[in-house]
């Protein structure tokens, strides 16, 4: 294909069958390089075409992308910058109405796990952070993990999603791959996410629940830092199961099992300097158009968005 040739957005959707949202969250992650022309971001034929090649290869290269923002010159100093914390295209969303809705925030980017994100908050280092992270000694999402990190600390929990997370496998799960228990079939091979991400906390409480030896199953020091690169793997046959969410299943086209709904939770600190943000934060999540737009991309269940899961005194 010719070098001169990129792509728009709008193109690549259409040429990959996906929605744009897609496209915007594979450039966000790394996976498609790009680059903005004015105000435009366009993809080159060549980055494309190994693109599709490494989604057929199991290979997909994962590597930060460049800040995605829609002028290039330095923030204002009257402006303050928030950064939210975690992987799923909701966020990116999230942050472009945050700047639509805000003339005195500015919304930065970080694309890491919920455990690492937590962390980071604790930290001082991230300001809005997302997590998906199973205890299986409650059998609940979130708060167990955010009481124990955020000790001593005040915030709010603001539920944004819940979706379905499951096993990727071959077409016809060629394995019969339906348990954790399945995992130490011979003959199985599974792929891991990486440490700190909410997928990998619910591989590690599940294979503790079941009785499992991380060492046991084959696989496990095998690890990928997506719901797609897990997808990629299974579906070039270098793994038989992974771990992920339903949408990226449909995306790569492998078999998807569900196992658990997950709630995907937003944590801000209550400070004073917070006190706008979490006002602004909840209105939009409640807005009708907020929630349209993720209604669009389709896996999400949205009967609870908006609603204050836990709140300190």
């Amino acid at each position: 294909m010719n070098d001169t040739i990129s792509y728009t957005t709008e193109e690549i959707a259409h040429i990959l069958k996906v929605s744009k949202l897609t496209v915007y969250d594979l450039i966000k992650k790394g996976v498609l390089p790009s680059y903005r022309v004015g105000r435009q971001i366009r993809v080159d034929a060549h980055d494309l075409d190994a693109y599709k090649e490494q989604m057929k290869s199991g290979h997909v290269a994962m590597k930060p992308a460049p800040p995605m923002t829609d002028s290039p010159e330095p923030a204002s100093s009257s402006l303050r910058q928030i950064i939210i914390s975690g992987q799923d295209i909701s966020l990116d969303i999230l942050a472009n109405y945050l700047e639509k809705s805000s003339t005195t925030i500015r919304p930065l980017r970080s694309y890491t796990g919920s455990l690492n994100s937590l962390v980071a908050m604790y930290q001082g280092k991230a300001d809005v952070v997302s997590t998906h992270l199973f205890d299986g000694d409650t059998d609940t999402y979130n708060l167990p993990y955010i009481r124990r990190i955020l000790v001593g600390h005040s915030y709010i929990v603001l539920h944004l999603l819940s979706r379905r997370e499951g096993f990727y496998v071959a077409k016809g799960n060629p394995k019969n791959i339906q348990t954790w228990a399945d995992f130490l079939a011979p003959g199985v091979t599974m792929v891991n996410r990486e440490k700190g991400s909410g997928a990998r906390v619910l591989i590690d409480e599940q294979l503790r629940l079941s009785g499992i030896a991380p060492h046991t199953v084959k696989g496990y020091d095998t690890e990928e830092s997506s719901h797609i690169g897990v997808a990629s793997k299974v579906v070039s046959g270098q793994a038989d199961v992974g771990v992920g969410i339903e949408k990226a299943a449909r995306l790569v086209d492998v078999d998807f099992i569900p196992i658990i709904q997950e709630h995907y939770d937003l944590v801000i600190m209550k400070t004073p300097q917070n006190t706008a943000l979490i006002e602004l934060l909840q209105n939009i999540v409640q807005s009708e158009s907020f929630q349209n737009e993720l209604e669009a991309i389709g896996g999400y269940d949205l009967s609870q968005t908006g609603k204050i899961m836990y709140e300190t005194p």
